[in-house]
């Protein structure tokens, strides 16, 4: 495993993230100062994931056909566009209201706020690309580790965004998203000046005489009915749903059982810490001593027990507990899916792949804050973790059916790992 390169990616994906996390979540409280309702803003949070759905499978093919290095610099400027975009919202959307609708500025000014964020989704390609890098310079043996760096970087740059971000936005809103953009800025150069390519010249060419076609929704569906690619694409997408759905209903639930906003972040600090502990270090050592199904079947029953003890939690000492085997088992299942995933078809399709994998997953942001919210403001602050558990149970009954006991087809060899 060429550890230089990996390196070199993992700083990529930590700064790329930390950028990110700087400003999700002062998002709302942004958009609120222009009179955006809880609708609205739900609808600026989502439109990110639902740009990336479509943007994500694209760059991920493409990344095939050009190469990671020129697909991850095109992924980072539109992201640096994106917050630029974000800090100029007020002047921008003034400017336009002067020139259009005087009496509309707040309207003008939270307009350039979807604009930017779904121009950064249309370009959030960073993490497939990454994914697929990732898969060229590692053999099938260490692939799971290798994967693993990038959820560690995902954790860390979620560790310190937020906290930071929230510093910084004591000097305003806006403050934030420059930041950010100097961030992005950063990470451009690191990828122009030291990250290079994984892909030979030799392989591109190969590649771009095999005819795939352009992402649409009936590649997604002929990939779903795949013999192997289809059921781990189905399956990442209900561990996605349910682990999304934790996430966004998470700072409500606290609110309901009464935890204050600061101890809310040091528990998210505390669940992220745990998520880079095990794919930073821990899951190189699961998956040299178990296969990757049993790491599969493992996980998806270990968070489906947590679901079930985050449903009749309420207090912060008995969810400290729940949510070690909670993060652990979605650290593993997040890398160890993925990686079965790179081993399931050609190196041809492998940013193709990976760009469905991510476009699934953007469809879980997108739906999973509207039935977590309507379970928990419905039922009550059980039902959220009862409904993932529900959709874990099943997942186990599918894995077993569709994953475990059905012998896996021969897959055209890959090319040669890229040594360097």
């Amino acid at each position: 495993m060429n550890n230089k390169r990996l390196f070199s990616i993992f700083l990529v994906v930590f700064v790329d993230l930390l950028g990110f996390s700087l400003i999700l979540p002062l998002l709302p409280y942004y958009a609120e100062q222009y009179g955006a309702t809880p609708f609205v803003t739900g609808l600026l949070v989502a439109s990110y994931a639902a740009a990336s759905l479509i943007g994500s499978p694209i760059l991920g093919r493409l990344s095939d056909r050009y190469g990671r290095r020129p697909i991850l610099l095109l992924s980072v400027f539109g992201t640096l566009l994106g917050f630029l975009l974000l800090g100029f919202a007020a002047p921008l959307g003034e400017a336009l209201a002067r020139w259009l609708a005087p009496s509309a500025a707040k309207t003008f000014v939270l307009g350039v706020l979807f604009l930017a964020r779904i121009l950064d989704g249309l370009t959030a390609g960073n993490i497939t690309v990454a994914q697929a890098y990732i898969s060229d310079v590692t053999d099938e043996k260490n692939r799971a580790r290798g994967l693993g760096l990038i959820g560690a970087a995902f954790g860390l740059g979620f560790i310190i965004g937020p906290a930071l971000g929230g510093l910084l936005s004591k000097a305003g809103y806006s403050v934030p998203a420059f930041v950010a953009a100097g961030v992005a800025t950063f990470n451009l150069m690191m990828i122009a000046l030291f990250l290079p390519e994984s892909l030979s010249l030799a392989r591109q060419e190969e590649i771009a005489q095999i005819q795939r076609p352009p992402f649409t929704l009936s590649a997604l569906l002929v990939a779903l009915r795949r013999p192997v690619v289809g059921p781990l694409l189905h399956l990442r997408f209900f561990y996605g749903l349910a682990f999304s759905l934790f996430q966004s209903i998470f700072s409500l639930y606290a609110q309901a059982i009464g935890l204050t906003s600061d101890r809310t972040g040091y528990v998210l600090a505390y669940v992220g810490l745990l998520v880079v502990i095990v794919q930073g270090g821990l899951i190189g050592v699961l998956t040299k001593r178990f296969r990757e199904n049993s790491l599969i079947i493992s996980g998806l029953w270990v968070m489906g027990f947590s679901f079930v003890g985050w449903a009749l939690t309420r207090n912060l000492g008995t969810l400290l507990i729940v949510l070690l085997p909670l993060a652990v088992s979605g650290g593993v299942l997040n890398t160890v899916i993925q990686s079965a995933l790179t081993k399931s078809v050609a190196r041809d399709e492998l940013g193709g792949t990976l760009g469905l994998a991510g476009a699934l997953e953007s469809v879980t942001r997108v739906i999973a804050p509207t039935i977590g919210g309507f379970l928990l403001g419905t039922l009550g602050v059980w039902a959220p973790g009862v409904f993932c558990a529900l959709i874990l149970l099943w997942s186990v009954w599918f894995t077993y059916r569709r994953i475990i006991l059905v012998k896996k087809p021969v897959v055209p060899p890959a090319a040669e790992v890229v040594n360097g």
